[in-house]
């Protein structure tokens, strides 16, 4: 089965991204707006509880952390990406970190670069025209973050919550 670990924010940054998601990116359907924790990777069904058991054991020994997004950014020239830039703050990276060490299947293909995407697979010209646009436009926001969830893919492509993990609560 394929999995994948993410952070949701709030309804009010995740109705933003989505303002734009809609026109910009074509898996708007398939997950609401997230940061990436840990891309996609392959686990047998049978090796899930042992899973959720590490992921909750990491949750009781993360204290909840302020995501702070503070502007727009791209990952131009590699892809046409647009997407919100969250601030890289000690808890997240850590947090992050401790997701790749566990003994837990990698799937890690790039450097880690917290973000939510709002915009992806666009021509260099419409990507050049939106970022242009949007990147003038403030978008500043602050949230404590208390939990991340375990995803997993869905035949139709669709990502879903198999399960949420608090922070803190060890």
């Amino acid at each position: 089965m394929k999995y994948g670990i993410a952070i949701f924010p709030s309804k009010k940054i995740q109705d933003v991204a989505n303002s734009y998601r809609k026109r910009y990116d074509p898996h708007y359907a398939l997950i609401p707006p997230h940061v990436t924790l840990k891309e996609a990777f392959e686990e047998d069904e049978e090796n899930t509880d042992q899973l959720v058991q590490k992921l909750s054991q990491i949750a009781k020994e993360t204290e909840p952390f302020t995501l702070n997004v503070n502007k727009l950014s791209t990952f131009a020239p590699v892809t046409n990406a647009i997407y919100m830039k969250v601030e890289p703050v000690e808890e997240l990276v850590k947090l992050h970190e401790r997701l790749h060490s566990e003994d837990i299947p990698n799937g890690k293909t790039y450097q880690f670069v917290p973000h939510i995407t709002i915009a992806q697979k666009l021509s260099d010209d419409e990507h050049s025209d939106v970022y242009g646009s949007l990147k003038m436009m403030d978008h500043e926001f602050e949230e404590t973050i208390d939990r991340f969830q375990l995803l997993y893919q869905l035949e139709n492509g669709m990502w879903t919550v198999y399960e949420t993990f608090h922070l803190g609560e060890g």
